[in-house]
């Protein structure tokens, strides 16, 4: 089950796991989940699901320590003079810092180690070579465990409020573990908060026909996304972006555009199977994407693409950073110096670059992850800082900012700088991302296309046009949400007969115009390999 959009996994497992779940009574619904899910995991990632049991256990241990202090502080309070309290609660909060340092030292020092230590020591040789030092630093060659980005994250997130105080340590070990591995999400997300999901997917909520077929909605329209769309680009994507040297920039920037597509298809894809899933258990996962390429603004678009990511990094990074000593007095000085607009800036700068730099290795080890942080971030900062001559000088256009010609604009322009970062996000190496983009801007020509380069890559005048159609779909369905036209529940209010005509043709379009057997080469998950 490498893939939510295998036929093993929508046609075997998650059925299998629906029968057994709606079968057996309420009190045994959330064991059929965690079994399920450690199944799952196993089946992609073998025996390496020691380091999920482990995580689930050292989780529950540490939120259970930092409960049972915050505990003996209040019992402590209630004891003291009012005097006193404030050195009670410094040393309570004290030994509370502690705990959560050794609790996210363990678990993201777990992360570090295994997804990290070879780039780091790879560099640190070029390094000590550079200086002519002897000395090299040994390799380490470490296997991932499936999701592992995915579920620090969560296990972070869930000390962190523990030690806030904003949830409360789960004494059920069992509640705990499948919130963390719950089978549809360990693999690309999204990234849950406890109290968004923990309860919800012990509670055993009984199966309903609506959360079955609006399931299978969602699960059918991410399908078409990933098979139709994504898989059909795959090979092009390949081909240009491992030979890239071979093309001019017209293809380059061709291929570009396209992995842009392909990686929006295949995660989005993903997180509807994955939602879908989710939503026959009666159980709702956060949204991850929300028409990203409607945005005005790079900050706009990362508030819709990958929404449980950024929510997480401005809640547990930019924020507590923000808000720390030093920079709270940093900010006061700039706010004296540079005013209003410009002081705040400065010292948000510095918040957002360390947001922006962990964005960009949490995507992978390689210079090109961190390039592709480092460029979202200089994206931002700059639009911050040209922000009110930029309101001047629209606001002087006829209809001002909400213009539809300028708002159309916005959102190619804005679709344009996407597609440039993932130029360098998919590039093999940093080296690569900058040949490329430099042959395409300096060697751009149109030849390729006219002369019939672009139909000897992998796709023929077919494959373009079912990519488009599929794509204009897709274009048609965010329309629809953007302008909060209720999709989903306006085809379930329909007559049977025209609900399961839906239903059929979209399943026959994936079978008939799906990317699969020979000559083609499934995309496999983008996002799981993070």
């Amino acid at each position: 089950m490498a893939s939510y959009c295998s036929l093993l996994y929508v046609g075997v497992f998650l059925p299998a796991v629906v029968l057994c779940y709606g079968i057996l009574p309420q009190r045994h619904r959330s064991k059929v989940l965690l079994a399920a899910s450690y199944v799952f995991f196993w089946s992609v990632s073998g025996k390496l699901v020691v380091f999920l049991l482990a995580s689930s256990l050292s989780l529950h241990h540490c939120g259970l320590w930092l409960d049972t202090v915050r505990q003996e502080q209040g019992r402590i309070l209630a004891e003291t003079d009012k005097a006193e309290r404030k050195a009670v609660r410094a040393q309570y909060t004290r030994q509370m810092r502690r705990i959560l340092l050794f609790a996210l030292l363990l678990h993201i020092g777990t992360l570090l180690t295994l997804k990290y230590a070879a780039f780091f020591s790879v560099n640190l040789n070029h390094l000590l070579e550079a200086m002519h030092l002897p000395a090299l630093l040994p390799v380490p060659a470490f296997v991932l465990p499936i999701g592992i980005s995915f579920y620090t994250l969560q296990a972070a997130g869930y000390l962190i409020d523990v030690y806030r105080g904003t949830a409360r340590a789960d004494r059920n070990l069992g509640r705990l573990m499948l919130f963390l591995g719950f089978f549809p999400q360990i693999m690309e997300g999204p990234i849950c908060r406890y109290g968004q999901t923990a309860h919800a997917l012990w509670e055993g909520r009984p199966l309903t026909w609506q959360g079955l077929t609006f399931g299978m909605q969602r699960i059918l329209f991410g399908m078409m996304k990933k098979i139709v769309i994504a898989d059909r680009l795959n090979i092009l994507i390949k081909t240009v972006f491992t030979n890239h040297a071979d093309y001019d920039g017209g293809i380059i920037a061709l291929a570009m555009v396209c992995y842009t597509c392909q990686l929006y298809m295949e995660f989005s894809g993903t997180m509807d199977v994955v939602l879908g899933s989710a939503e026959m258990f009666g159980v709702r996962l956060p949204e991850n994407f929300r028409q990203p390429f409607f945005s005005q603004s790079i900050q706009e678009f990362w508030t819709r693409w990958h929404i449980t990511l950024g929510t997480w990094f401005k809640d547990y990074i930019f924020y507590p950073l923000s808000m720390s000593g030093p920079l709270k007095k940093l900010t006061s000085a700039a706010r004296r110096r540079l005013g209003g607009h410009f002081g705040p800036l400065l010292t948000g700068a510095v918040a957002l670059f360390a947001v922006w730099l962990c964005n960009g290795l949490w995507h992978g080890a390689g210079w090109q992850y961190i390039f592709f942080g480092m460029y979202h971030f200089a994206l931002i900062l700059c639009a911050s800082l040209a922000a009110p001559l930029t309101q001047r000088v629209t606001g002087a256009l006829p209809g001002g900012r909400d213009a539809a010609p300028y708002r159309v604009l916005r959102i190619a322009r804005t679709g344009l700088l996407v597609c440039v970062g993932e130029l360098f996000f998919r590039a093999d190496g940093l080296r690569a991302g900058l040949a490329m983009f430099r042959r395409m801007v300096t060697g751009f020509t149109t030849h390729s296309f006219t002369d019939g380069t672009f139909l000897q890559l992998g796709m023929d005048k077919h494959d373009f046009f079912i990519v488009l159609v599929a794509v204009l779909a897709v274009l048609a369905v965010g329309v629809l949400r953007e302008r909060g036209i209720p999709l989903r529940e306006g085809i379930a209010r329909r007559h049977i007969a025209l609900r399961w005509t839906v239903y059929y043709a979209l399943i026959l379009f994936i079978v008939i115009f799906g990317a699969y057997g020979v000559g083609y080469v499934p995309v496999d998950p983008i996002y799981a390999a993070f």
